[in-house]
């Protein structure tokens, strides 16, 4: 109905319009863009039959945004660090160049936090992403551009990636949608920094979108040949799944109390399953959950099978070109003369005090494995845990500094290696997002999309910014 010029001139229209307010394009390809467009316009006229072309370009003439983490041919590719400032990438991101191969057209990239290491997107070289519900808060990290961009309208398609909740965070504090596939399905090469030694089985590459039923497609093509590991084509009986739920982590004395809405979002949706489908949802109390914020920091620094050490973050901090000492930086600071920023700098000095405690990590480790154990054995091949994405609402810019671990609450499934789908839960009373975790065992991947299309329709899904 529409040509595929109109569609792309749309969102051009769009990012122009938001983005001075939101700021999370940090870099565009309007030009290359429109011109990709007229291309597959072109390419629609000459007709070569609807069937061959949605079997050879499924995402044809979509508009997708990329985190700038992530290299797209053209465009910069710093994650936030000032001594990358020139750093132009000359090739794609495995990813990218699939989404592209299908008829993707990347209309630019955006922001991230520095090194992607913190859950508010700012930096020194792009600045600030604002959310776009309320301005004063923040649109998560490391995707938070993305997560931003999608919720104000601006991108059909976001590509991220998680290591701590990467792609949940920003989707939670924005309304969208995201999924952290199982470990070790969709590549991650052509990210910087790429994960290195142990984390190369916690980091996942995936999809962000509006709509639940786009994650699907995007994560088949992002998958490639592994995507027959995550079971997409099985039909999903929802009233066969096992439904757990576990309301909080148990308490733990790093991250704050769930928020009341956040609760009742969840209870809400726990009674909704079981009126609509007649099935019983099963309440968990995991005990070591308590624990995820020193699990996950445990397994992030312990050494891999061959005893590779984990990278440290200050290495990645100079980039191979000076060292950097995180307490001489955090004296410039204090003066306005460090080119990082100060969670960069917090991280470069805890990470110090973590590697000191070898016998205390090695417990904690040990300790992950079972949690890892237990939890597939709780979901099974069939099981679906429903947990909170985060402890708050999108807080307000800076206020993660006072409250750093709270990304626990999806860092975790990362060291266990499970698939992880974010699904918004309409606004709540301040009109920001409200949202949950559905959880399954690895390669389960399709029960937790089936369940977020489920909880889309009865719950309305992603919201337009300014609509209430």
């Amino acid at each position: 109905q529409v040509t595929c010029i109109e569609v792309v001139e749309a969102y051009v229209e769009r990012i122009k319009e938001v983005n001075p307010l939101i700021n999370a394009v940090v870099k565009d390809r309007f030009e290359e863009a429109l011109q990709e467009a007229r291309q597959v316009d072109k390419l629609l006229s000459e007709g070569p039959g609807d069937d061959y072309l949605e079997e050879k370009y499924p995402l044809l003439g979509v508009p997708i945004t990329v985190k700038e983490a992530f290299s797209l041919q053209g465009m910069p590719n710093t994650s936030g660090l000032v001594s990358r400032r020139n750093v132009i990438a000359t090739s794609d991101a495995t990813v990218v160049s699939r989404l592209k191969q299908a008829g993707a057209i990347p209309l630019g990239v955006t922001n991230c936090s520095e090194l992607c290491m913190w859950y508010e997107s700012s930096n020194r070289v792009y600045g600030r992403t604002n959310n776009p519900y309320d301005l004063q808060r923040i649109v998560g990290g490391s995707s938070g551009g993305e997560g931003g961009v999608l919720a104000a309208a601006c991108s059909v398609i976001g590509v991220g990636s998680d290591i701590g909740g990467s792609i949940r965070m920003p989707a939670f504090f924005n309304g969208v949608f995201g999924h952290k596939p199982t470990t070790g399905v969709v590549p991650n090469d052509g990210q910087f920094p790429n994960a290195h030694g142990v984390r190369t089985s916690f980091l996942c590459t995936g999809p962000m979108c509006r709509y639940a039923e786009d994650l699907e497609p995007v994560l088949r093509v992002m998958a490639g040949p592994g995507v027959s590991k995550l079971k997409l084509n099985e039909k999903v009986s929802l009233e066969k799944i096992k439904f757990h739920c576990m309301d909080h982590d148990g308490g733990s004395v790093f991250v704050s109390p769930v928020d009341k809405e956040i609760l009742q979002a969840q209870k809400k949706v726990v009674e909704h399953i079981e009126s609509d489908l007649g099935v019983q949802v099963q309440h968990v109390a995991i005990h070591k959950m308590k624990y995820s914020f020193q699990i996950w920091s445990a397994m992030m620094s312990s050494k891999d099978s061959s005893g590779q050490e984990a990278q440290r973050f200050t290495d990645l901090l100079g980039d191979h070109g000076k060292p950097v000492w995180p307490l001489w930086e955090l004296m410039k600071w204090l003066v306005g003369m460090s080119s990082h920023t100060f969670p960069a700098i917090a991280l470069g000095l805890t990470e110090k005090l973590m590697n000191l405690n070898h016998s205390g990590n090695a417990k904690l480790v040990s300790m992950g494995k079972s949690l890892q154990e237990e939890m597939e054995e709780l979901l099974g091949q069939d099981g679906v845990l429903l947990y909170p994405s985060h402890p708050t609402i999108a807080p307000k810019h800076h206020s993660p500094i006072c409250m750093p671990f709270n990304f626990a609450y999806t860092a975790i499934f990362n060291v266990l290696g499970l698939p992880v789908t974010q699904c918004p839960l309409g606004l709540g009373s301040e009109g920001l997002p409200l949202g949950i975790q559905l959880v399954a065992a690895a390669y389960n991947d399709h029960l937790t999309l089936a369940v977020a299309r489920y909880l889309e329709k009865a719950f309305g899904g992603w919201v337009l910014p300014g609509k209430v």
